[in-house]
């Protein structure tokens, strides 16, 4: 394990987080470049496990709320994460001891670390979720009982908003009201919890397995079919075990909207050989369900990703764009997510879909 993370590490930390995000997750783009320039001020993060943070430490959970789409037009400062932890210090009255990303996202994976750098405080190797979902009652800390609030947002010109004693469900509503009033994307601290919470609720050892996939895409860059191999053998040591092709093809048609601070809608993808064979793929920032012939051949929680076929290059939902020629892998969610209660917050019910999840473990490869 990378005990301190430098410039060096991020273009495969950002690559293979936006691999794990499942098409959601924030656009890395900008926080990749604030996360270097915090790195080369001669800043250092280090990289902690569960088991480094002592019982009473205070760690906090820091990213964007909102749709991802907005965040390429409404672009953060440097300082916007490490202001938005201060403003949590004030509020709760004691020091923040270290950041945990509240999921793997192509952008909150990085902004957590730029806080960091700026405030010379740990990042913990883990998160919330082991992929991106858009709800905050989907991460594995709200399932497993930690208070979502206190917590602090604050928006792009630097107007904030405190939270306090809200259950997951209102404060889900409230965050999501105060991103669509300020433009569609806030910065947050939130579920505040002791060292010793950590440990029973965190998905472990995410930021490390996503610099070894970034450091898979970077060396490998080349055809999917090239790259599957490789991957199949990295997934299969991780929490994620397997990945599985389901389809190759080109977009020929996308359709999303912003509406109550979300990305929403589908795209459909015609097989390179066979263009009556499509997929449809149901967007709510990130892929949710993919549906071949009308039936589910994965879906939330498990993991639907989609790569450039001949680069192996993840893309995420804003970047999908009509004519790309793509290949879509399905990997199985972290554990946690496979099982009650987290799955009756994650399967596609939970998302108004009338689908049946069928795990990816279950089916052949």
């Amino acid at each position: 394990m990378i005990r301190e993370l430098t410039a060096a590490h991020l273009d495969d930390l950002a690559s293979g987080a936006q691999f794990l995000a499942t098409g959601g997750g924030g656009d890395p783009y900008l926080p990749l470049l604030l996360a270097k320039q915090a790195l080369s001020q001669g800043n250092l993060v280090k990289l902690i496990s569960c088991e480094d943070i002592r019982d009473d430490d205070l760690v906090v959970a820091v990213g964007g709320v909102g749709a991802p789409t907005v965040s390429l037009e409404l672009l953060p400062s440097l300082d916007e994460a490490a202001i938005a932890i201060q403003l949590y210090e004030k509020f709760v009255g004691r020091e923040v001891n270290a950041v945990i990303c509240f999921e793997i996202g192509g952008a909150n994976s990085l902004i957590p670390i730029t806080a960091a750098a700026l405030l010379g405080i740990p990042i913990v190797d883990g998160d919330g979720m082991g992929r991106a979902f858009p709800e905050a009652q989907m991460t594995s800390f709200s399932i497993s009982g930690v208070a979502p609030t206190p917590a602090i947002a604050i928006d792009y010109a630097g107007r904030k908003r405190e939270f306090q004693n809200l259950d997951i469900t209102r404060y889900e509503a409230e965050i999501r009201d105060f991103a669509t009033t300020a433009g569609g994307v806030v910065t947050v601290a939130e579920h505040g919890m002791s060292g010793r919470q950590l440990r029973e609720v965190a998905i472990r050892g995410t930021l490390s397995i996503c610099l070894e996939i970034g450091a898979l895409l970077r060396k490998q860059r080349g055809p999917v079919t090239l790259l599957l191999p490789r991957l199949e053998d990295l997934l299969s040591t991780t929490l994620y075990e397997r990945c599985k092709l389901i389809f190759t093809g080109k977009v020929i048609q996308k359709s999303t909207n912003t509406a109550d601070g979300f990305d929403v809608g589908e795209c459909w993808l015609e097989d390179f050989n066979q263009p009556d064979e499509t997929l449809q793929i149901v967007i709510k920032n990130e892929f949710l369900v993919a549906l071949r012939r009308g039936e589910a051949v994965a879906s939330v929680p498990d993991l639907i990703v989609v790569l450039e076929v001949d680069t192996g290059e993840p893309i995420s939902v804003e970047r999908l764009a009509f004519g790309q020629r793509v290949a879509v892998l399905a990997i199985p969610a972290p554990p946690f997510f496979r099982r009650e209660p987290a799955l009756s917050v994650t399967n596609p019910q939970a998302f108004g879909l009338n689908v049946e999840y069928r795990p990816i473990l279950a089916q052949p490869k």
